[in-house]
């Protein structure tokens, strides 16, 4: 879906001439139009859209009676809203059963830590949402209907790509709430980030390629880029995420670059527009690859919602990343990747030679899950339920340890870094704390060069209580304290 021109809001561009909603018509009739929606899919109910996009319901509900005017949508009463079943084949990009127009790229015959340690969830522990909302009683029933369809794909080999319903929805999904265009053979699912990492580098790095790597970053990334011997330039992080300038005077002509730009892990700042314009840039006038981990976007508590910074991205440089295990759960082991245009032959080709492809049940459980609408629900649910638990962890922490802690509350994610200022050595604290069966980490470790802060980085997602919460910050406070 042809995202807008840069903005902070998903794809809608408030300095346009053009009134929101008519922006908002133009993004669904192409995401019908190259076969994203089809007839009879239901879209967003009008309050869960606005919410979506941080815009008025009345702009919603305008952008829809125009919509269903012209013929593209049809209101169903109490089962909502869908893409007109009595669209020609002309508008709506797909022929029947699902088969691409002649002529349409990609279609389905295309050639094809110690924080996952596994065990009970821990106290504090990071990369966990929260396993005691999960909707278990639907995911239950959507399982056992694959099961008991007999459908003969859940007995053959899977595409090593991905399940293309999935990938369908998974295109769908991004061009909707994230402002990522792209079409269903430009995304291919894998078994984690790791995965996906895995299949980038395979399909596109070479030996000796320089990396610029956030400093402090994603611990777990840089475990596995190491271990494949690439050349990682740390980059310094700010309030404004990662210095692009610092970058340049290191390595200009570095090949890629790996962030986190909605949520930098892990001291949840968010990438300024200045320096994801200047990333962009980079990337375009050096022929490099930006990696973007989109791991938790999602959830963001305070202001608009962000853009990806592949919504932005015009000379197609950025390859962005995404999971499953942060807005369902991590037993799934399901995320994607959106690879660039002109690389997507050799993503197939890479997949074909990796791995048989992630399990015909999951994939297809999930496809189930997004396409009656439960995916959009339980994301809605998490928004509000982390919000409380990200506010009723600080306060008790902040309770327990006073003016010793300094908590920068993060905006969005399922994670936050909490300083020591007075000194403490938090390696000791996390290893004293992980004796007892935490899962927080030291934020020393996620440094490289760059001058370490003493602190813990704690997942919230899993503090169900106020109660609870306080009970976990007196007994971090024993292991500061030991």
């Amino acid at each position: 879906m042809k995202p807008a021109l840069p903005n902070i809001d998903l794809g809608i561009d408030r300095a346009l001439s053009v009134p929101v909603y008519l922006q908002i018509c133009q993004r669904f009739k192409t995401a019908i139009a190259q076969g994203h929606l089809r007839s009879g899919d239901r879209v967003p109910a009008v309050r869960g859209l606005a919410m979506e996009l941080s815009v008025a319901r009345g702009t919603v509900e305008m952008a829809y009676r125009i919509l269903t005017d012209e013929g593209y949508l049809q209101v169903r009463g109490a089962a909502g809203t869908i893409v007109s079943p009595a669209l020609p084949v002309s508008v709506s990009g797909v022929t029947r059963a699902g088969q691409a127009r002649p002529g349409t790229p990609g279609a389905p015959g295309a050639p094809a830590s110690p924080q996952h340690g596994g065990g009970t969830p821990k106290p504090f522990q990071l990369g966990l949402p929260a396993i005691d909302a999960f909707p278990r009683k639907v995911w239950n029933r959507l399982v056992a209907h694959r099961l008991r369809s007999g459908d003969a794909s859940a007995f053959a080999y899977p595409d090593p790509a991905g399940y293309w319903p999935l990938r369908e929805r998974i295109a769908t999904y991004l061009g909707l709430s994230r402002g990522v265009e792209c079409v269903p053979e430009q995304v291919f699912v894998t078994t984690g980030y790791r995965a996906t990492l895995e299949l980038v580098l395979r399909s596109l790095a070479t030996p000796d390629d320089a990396f610029w790597f956030e400093d402090p970053g994603y611990i777990l990334a840089r475990r596995f880029l190491l271990e494949v011997n690439a050349r990682l330039v740390p980059v310094p992080i700010d309030k404004h995420g990662i210095c692009v300038e610092h970058g340049l005077a290191l390595k200009a002509d570095a090949r890629f670059a790996v962030v986190t730009p909605s949520h930098q892990s892990p001291m949840g700042v968010t990438l300024s527009l200045e320096r994801r314009m200047a990333l962009l840039h980079w990337a375009a006038a050096n022929g490099s690859w930006v990696i973007e981990d989109d791991y938790d976007s999602e959830f963001r508590y305070a202001g608009r919602p962000l853009p990806a910074l592949k919504s932005l991205d015009r000379h197609d440089r950025v390859i962005y990343s995404g999971t499953f295990s942060k807005v369902m759960f991590p037993g799934l082991r399901l995320a994607y990747v959106v690879a660039p245009v002109n690389a997507t032959q050799r993503f197939h080709e890479v997949c074909a030679s990796m791995n048989a492809g992630s399990p015909y049940l999951l994939q297809a459980s999930v496809t189930d899950f997004m396409a009656e609408g439960h995916f959009a629900r339980h994301l809605k649910k998490m928004r509000l339920l982390y919000a409380q638990r990200r506010d009723v962890t600080a306060r008790a922490l902040a309770e327990v340890f006073g003016e010793r802690l300094a908590i920068d509350l993060p905006p969005g994610g399922l994670q936050m870094a909490a300083r020591f200022v007075d000194g403490t050595d938090d390696t000791a604290v996390a290893d004293h704390a992980r004796a007892s069966g935490f899962g927080e980490q030291a934020l020393s470790r996620w440094y490289m060069n760059a001058p370490p802060q003493s602190g813990l980085v704690l997942g919230f997602a899993n503090v169900a209580s106020e109660d609870q919460a306080m009970r976990r910050a007196l007994e971090l406070r024993r292991a500061a304290d030991a």
